[in-house]
């Protein structure tokens, strides 16, 4: 059913839904509250910096560089790597130097395998680590200076706007880098933090995070936690200490010390055994008598070994992790290719995993006489030439798609219609306007576009519209109006449509989800976005909508087995913080 005649059933009284935007807090506790007063034009002093220097340490997140060597000494441990161990030293001890060789080359063959594939998948990393905010403009001692963002501590007041990368978390005063009162809210895209696919508004005393970035606005803001205290900080903790041995290698280990119990009872008895009869033999045991009895042992522990087995791992996962490397992945822990293979069930994060994480033009709403061309056309002519915004970008993307007259039109020259007035974006009014001349009709008009709410106040009210505009909200899409003034008229309005927007699944997505499911691995999908979002989503993607609010994980009244049971039964998580 579209929208149009969903909206034809609808009999209620047209007022537009509020959707709260659910949004991460948390309380500063009051020895940090206190250090947050700082003067917004003045700053902090140098002996305020060095004291809070020492106390919170630099704005970064500290990473353990494991050293290379003990690093490569790394893969000459293990259970079974001890076995081949013990075989290299009693066929060095029994001067058996073909074993001792060969033995010893396999060592040091599977250890150059794995730790060569590693590194360059550390290089790789290291590589995509490009999106820290490098420089920040703050007041220090009465004087806006540019800084190392690493410099930054509690209580530093930086100046945020279009195009910075927040370097810390911070809490925003509502006043410009001039000290004057801020009239913009920030458009803040925090999509890398939360999942949240559209810009989120944050006003003054709002909290704005380390590493999302600034789509609209500028403002001061006083910073409340830096490095490893941030949200971003947090979560590349909780990764760091995540150190729980994959499926693959448990498997290894206990095949590992199967054979080191079974070898090493084994080696004992039949050591002894010989020795004893070895004794019976002669009436005093000679060194040369000893050597016979430990290469009988070397044979028997060789041959209980799967010396190969390590090597023949190692090289069968490094293919593996080249053929995916060619398909742009990027295999941190050898191991990880096997453990991927026993997944039973995959937690895929949403945005930009399941979906584009870029905004789309979605089926409209239309009023009775316009096509969804005449609401691109006119939404067109109501854009913003060369704005940066999201949903400008959405709007004009699908415009010169759909729009055959705008398909090859460069810049904003569009053929047969000449914009003689534009009024931009404002926060107060929350509308384009243009006025236009159509060269073919002869006529004069305007054409607006902007929040829903002003659209249909500006149009004298529309019930219709109103329960359109609601219908789309509560399946997470956002929505634009769009009118243009009736002709011969450049005061009366008309509504055209409302254009709908969304971050759309990838196109083979559902196919791989379906796939998944054949292969018997159960896809749930994890964002940090809204509930509603999370939904519409989910049932676009083929999945069933039974998608979990994350803070019911938390729920000091249910037991382990109650929230085993909610995780098993959800077909995915919204509203997703480090902390779940």
């Amino acid at each position: 059913m579209g929208i149009n005649e969903k909206v034809a059933n609808e009999k209620k009284a047209a007022e537009f839904e509020d959707h709260q935007h659910v949004e991460v807090s948390e309380e500063l506790p009051p020895e940090l509250e206190a250090l947050l007063h700082t003067e917004p034009l003045k700053g902090l002093s140098p002996s305020e910096v060095s004291e809070r220097l020492e106390q919170f340490g630099k704005n970064e997140i500290a990473e353990k560089k494991k050293n290379p060597l003990l690093k490569f000494l790394s893969y000459f441990t293990g259970a079974i790597a001890y076995l081949i161990e013990l075989a290299f030293i009693l066929s060095g001890v029994v001067e058996d130097w073909a074993d001792f060789g060969i033995i010893g080359a396999l060592l040091i063959i599977n250890a150059l395998i794995g730790f060569i594939e590693e590194s360059k998948a550390d290089a790789a990393l290291d590589a995509l680590k490009n999106t820290l905010a490098l420089k920040s403009r703050v007041y220090r001692d009465g004087k806006l200076v540019e800084i190392e963002s690493s410099m930054l501590v509690p209580g530093d007041i930086i100046a945020v706007r279009l195009g910075d990368i927040i370097p810390a978390d911070a809490r925003l005063l509502g006043i410009s880098v001039d000290g004057s009162e801020s009239e913009v809210d920030l458009q803040v895209d925090q999509s890398a933090l939360t999942g949240e696919s559209l810009p989120v508004e944050k006003k003054k005393d709002d909290t704005i995070y380390s590493s999302s970035i600034c789509k609209q606005g500028q403002m001061l803001a006083v910073v409340t936690k830096t490095g490893a205290n941030t949200f971003i900080g947090r979560a590349a903790n909780l990764i760091s200490i995540t150190n729980e041995q994959g499926h693959f290698q448990k498997i290894v280990n206990q095949i590992g010390n199967f054979l080191v119990i079974i070898t090493c009872t084994m080696v004992v008895i039949i050591f002894i055994y010989l020795i004893v009869r070895r004794k019976q033999e002669v009436d005093k045991l000679s060194k040369n008598d000893i050597f016979d009895v430990l290469r009988d042992v070397l044979v028997l522990t060789v041959a209980a070994i799967p010396v190969g087995l390590p090597t023949v791992m190692s090289v069968t996962m490094a293919v593996g992790a080249k053929q995916l490397a060619a398909k742009q992945v990027i295999v941190k822990r050898l191991t990880a290719v096997e453990e991927m293979a026993s997944v039973s069930v995959l937690c895929s994060d949403k945005t930009g995993t399941l979906t584009l994480n870029k905004l789309t033009f979605d089926e409209p709403y239309l009023k009775p006489g316009f096509t969804k061309e005449d609401l691109l056309l006119y939404s067109y002519l109501a854009s913003e030439p060369g704005a940066n915004d999201p949903i400008e970008l959405a709007v004009r993307t699908a415009a010169k798609r759909d729009v055959p007259l705008l398909s090859d039109c460069t810049g904003h020259v569009i053929p047969g219609f000449k914009v003689t007035s534009f009024v931009p974006f404002n926060p107060s009014t929350k509308l384009t306007q243009a006025t236009i001349i159509d060269h073919h009709a002869k006529e004069t008009f305007k054409v607006a576009k902007g929040a829903p709410q002003v659209i249909v106040k500006l149009v004298g009210g529309d019930n219709e519209a109103t329960h359109a505009v609601n219908l789309l909200a509560r399946r997470g899409l956002r929505a634009l109006g769009v009118a243009r003034t009736v002709p011969g008229s450049l005061d009366e309005w008309q509504l055209i449509g409302m254009i709908s927007l969304l971050d759309p699944p990838r196109p083979d997505s559902g196919e791989t989800i379906r796939r998944c499911e054949e292969m018997g691995v159960v896809v749930k999908m994890v964002t940090g976005d809204q509930l509603i979002i999370a939904k519409e989503v989910a049932a676009r993607l083929g999945m069933d909508c039974a998608i979990l609010d994350a803070n019911s994980l938390t729920d000091p009244d249910a037991t382990e087995e109650q929230l085993a049971e909610r995780c098993l039964h959800a077909d995915g998580f919204a509203q997703v913080i480090p902390e779940h």
